[in-house]
């Protein structure tokens, strides 16, 4: 009985001290096979400093928390000294949001700080400003297109430049600046059609919605969030109030839920869901169809469409009848009734000139 519990302890003993080589093989031939990957063996007591230093300088977190400001405000500064000689006969730098090449009468704003979720900080409002009143009163600017680089098609404000309690007087030109945006959409004398594919929150949601014309693709959704993080928001609640009905509005500020492409389209936040692949091919469709016609009187009838909007119904029949008389007297008013009946195609002058 003796021998016996004796030779059952050797063998545990002999199993254990197995499983531990095997272990410690294991270990050893993990740690050859990570040698073996590195491109040019290294001494032992070399390796580790190398190992516990970093691979590169990367760049600084606050200058990437910042984004889009930062990098604006670096772009807006006067240059001076040196750094002035450096940089002559240089391009000045502008913000992340670029403005794509004109074609055929189609200007192509791309918000393009996808890292940033393009998010609409001052800086990111200030070029926008720029872009859509840029030779704004040129006859060969017909069309404006909105699109984004990137999964989110604008997240809203830039939470950083809204994160301090003290900076009244920034917050409020932040939100002034965004207010004069989405109001400035509206009053341009062309149209403006969104390109949305993917995420639109928040103020994003509202530059949607106070485009004349939103296509989207079939993944896009859009959400006003804000009450989720105690910022209710107030200011895409304008937009989205004259482009839904108040319940729809109501739920998606007080929830936060986003509504899906196919849901907003039949709430009529967006004109067109398409599948992502055919997007760009029927945001053009729309956009040359529009180029047809005369600048001056789609000028015209954009105007006269939202001064109607907020009037009440004989104060709007009263103001458009005279709309439409002034709309004969223009040159391209005359020249498209008379390409009609003469069954030809009109000869637009897109000017504000009357006929004489």
């Amino acid at each position: 009985m003796v021998w016996l519990t004796g030779w059952c302890s050797l063998i545990r003993w002999t199993r254990l001290s197995q499983w531990t080589l095997d272990l410690t093989d294991s270990v050893i031939l993990c740690r050859g096979q990570a040698r073996a990957r590195l491109p040019t063996p290294v001494p032992r007591s070399s390796a580790r400093p190398a190992r516990s230093a970093p691979s590169r300088p990367g760049p600084d977190p606050a200058a990437m928390a910042a984004g889009v400001r930062l990098c604006a405000a670096r772009a807006l500064r006067p240059p001076s000294g040196s750094a002035a000689a450096a940089g002559a006969g240089q391009p000045r730098r502008r913000s992340r949001l670029r403005s794509g090449a004109q074609a055929g009468g189609v200007r192509t704003i791309v918000l393009n700080n996808p890292r940033r979720r393009n998010a609409l900080s001052l800086p990111m409002l200030q070029s926008l400003r720029r872009d859509l009143l840029h030779d704004i009163k040129s006859r060969e600017l017909r069309v404006i297109v909105i699109a984004a680089e990137g999964p989110v098609f604008c997240s809203g404000h830039d939470l950083k430049e809204l994160s301090s309690e003290d900076d009244v007087k920034h917050h409020s030109q932040v939100f002034e600046l965004c207010a004069e945006v989405m109001t400035l959409i509206q009053k341009i004398p062309v149209p403006v059609i969104a390109k949305v594919n993917g995420l639109a929150t928040a103020a994003g949601c509202q530059l949607v919605a106070s485009c004349d014309i939103a296509v989207a693709s079939d993944k896009s959704q859009f959400a006003t969030p804000g009450v989720n993080i105690g910022l209710f928001c107030s200011t895409p609640a304008v937009a989205l109030g004259r482009s839904l009905p108040r319940k729809v509005a109501l739920e998606m500020l007080f929830t936060g839920e986003p509504l899906s492409a196919h849901e907003a389209l039949m709430h009529g936040l967006v004109s067109k869901v398409v599948p992502e692949d055919k997007l760009e091919e029927e945001t053009m469709k729309i956009s040359q169809k529009i180029c047809e016609s005369s600048k001056s009187v789609l000028a015209l009838g954009k105007a006269t469409f939202y001064r109607q909007i907020t009037q009440d119904l004989d104060t709007a029949y009263k103001m458009t009848t005279k709309v439409m008389v002034d709309n004969l007297t223009l040159r391209d008013g005359q020249e498209g009734i008379e390409a009609f009946i003469q069954k030809r195609k009109p000869v637009w002058s897109h000017s504000q000139e009357e006929k004489k």
